[in-house]
């Protein structure tokens, strides 16, 4: 009674369960499918029934026949098939990642009647795989070094000082304009000098006043002055036997620099409030964005320190100097980006990246991630467009001051961009979507959206 019951609820078993379930006979021939499997190959069952497994071109398939035509595949041979991962082809011809388990089927005399197999959709956690590899990617920096990204001749001779300045523990200066990527450039120097298993101390000298920074730098004893409620040691004895990273060193006070120059020379320092000297045993690194030489001559910079410093002077060049390196910059910010708030932006379309190439950059790198920042908020696509840019990058400010108000510069910009592709893929619609790097959906509701004539507009 039980059995009957079985057979007559099997069916519902079946397609409740998640996973693609195949049934094939001896001959690998298909005799039963559940939805799901439907679902993952985009077959239908009567696509399936009466056809030969090969017809979902596993990629694993071992055909294995004998002299008499018998054993259709390898399964029959080994007789079971646990956790292979393979790939199907759908039939839309597209791919999808499953987790494959297959043994055979005997009948009651223990003779080989067929074989079940049971394939789980894993396309999504393989998906999830390449991501994590490619930001694992991202973090060696095969196109850069560490931390430091580009592919440019200029950046190849940054790089080149960088090595040689690791087999030195003299000054170096990184100089550069705001937004370079001089603080990266400082950092790397230290994970690849003999000090990288010490300290790395950084400070920012513009971004205290000279009592707080001369505190800050050499540490105070207690009762130095109002506040100074304990003895605390400083940035330098914080680094001792590492490496100091001096950032903005071009603002620092005159007074400051009289006693940095004493470091340099000496290799001591003291505290504020004392005259005991300090041995410290630290290598120096600065950087700015400011002229140095006219600062000396201005004598807002002390000749005699800027020439201590000034020992392996590295530039970091700006980024409209190294264009090429736009593009894998691009692309790195896009994979960081996207890691860090989930959003499935797959790419950057052709004219966004042409807006970004043509751009002068004056905040340099720094910049160019404010910009990826800014079109992740604003895209709600798969790829980003030349709308989704900063308007400064994009162009809207121009088109702005011609027709007003920002909505307005907008829709004007996708229309005609919508009009461009539609006029390319000659009014194919999913070739206009596929070229915008957006879905045929949003292709005809901006057509509606905009009442573009589509054979009008093509054809002018």
């Amino acid at each position: 009674m039980f059995e009957q019951e079985m057979n007559t609820y099997w069916e519902t078993v079946v397609n409740t369960i998640q996973d693609g379930l195949m049934v094939v006979d001896r001959a690998g021939i298909i005799v039963s499918v559940n939805r799901a499997l439907e679902a993952i190959t985009g077959y239908a069952e009567k696509d399936l029934v009466g056809s030969p497994c090969s017809a979902l071109n596993c990629d694993i398939c071992e055909i294995a026949r004998n002299r008499q035509g018998e054993h259709w595949c390898a399964l029959f041979r080994t007789g079971r098939l646990n956790m292979r991962r393979c790939t199907l082809m759908r039939k839309d011809g597209s791919y999808v990642h499953v987790l494959k388990n297959a043994s055979l089927l005997r009948d009651s005399e223990g003779d080989v009647v067929g074989a079940v197999e049971t394939l789980t959709d894993i396309t999504e956690i393989v998906q999830r795989d390449h991501q994590i590899e490619a930001f694992q990617r991202q973090l060696r920096l095969e196109d850069g070094f560490h931390g430091v990204i580009g592919v440019s001749g200029a950046m190849q001779k940054v790089f080149n000082l960088i090595t040689n300045a690791t087999k030195s523990d003299a000054p170096v200066i990184i100089l550069g304009e705001s937004g370079t990527g001089k603080e990266l450039v400082a950092r790397a120097i230290h994970e690849t000098g003999t000090r990288r298993r010490k300290p790395y101390v950084r400070v920012n000298c513009a971004a205290l006043n000279q009592s707080l920074l001369e505190s800050e730098l050499f540490g105070h004893v207690k009762g130095a002055f109002t506040g100074a409620y304990r003895t605390r040691e400083g940035r330098f004895e914080a680094a001792r036997g590492g490496d100091i990273f001096l950032d903005e060193i071009g603002d620092l006070p005159l007074s400051t620099q009289v006693r940095l120059l004493r470091v340099l020379e000496e290799k001591v320092i003291e505290r504020v409030g004392e005259n005991k000297p300090i041995s410290v045993d630290i290598r120096i690194i600065s950087a700015t964005n400011k002229d140095l030489k006219r600062l000396v001559e201005k004598g807002a910079f002390r000749e005699d320190l800027f020439y201590r410093i000034n020992v392996i002077p590295i530039i970091v060049p700006p980024l409209r100097e190294r264009v090429g390196d736009i593009p894998l910059l691009a692309e790195y910010f896009l994979g960081t980006i996207r890691m860090k708030t989930g959003k499935d932006i797959q790419g950057i379309s052709s004219e966004a990246m042409r807006h970004l190439s043509e751009y002068h950059w004056p905040g340099n790198v720094r910049e160019l991630k404010s910009a990826f920042e800014y079109a992740f908020v604003v895209c709600h696509e798969s790829m980003i467009q030349p709308s989704h840019l900063p308007p400064n990058i994009s162009g809207e400010q121009k088109v702005r001051k011609t027709t007003g108000s920002l909505p307005h510069s907008k829709d004007q910009i996708k229309k005609t961009e919508l009009i461009d592709a539609l006029r390319k893929a000659e009014g194919n619609q999913s070739e206009a979507a596929r070229l915008l790097g957006i879905s045929r959906v949003t292709v005809w509701s901006r057509i509606k959206k905009y009442n573009i004539d589509v054979r009008r507009k093509v054809n002018v």
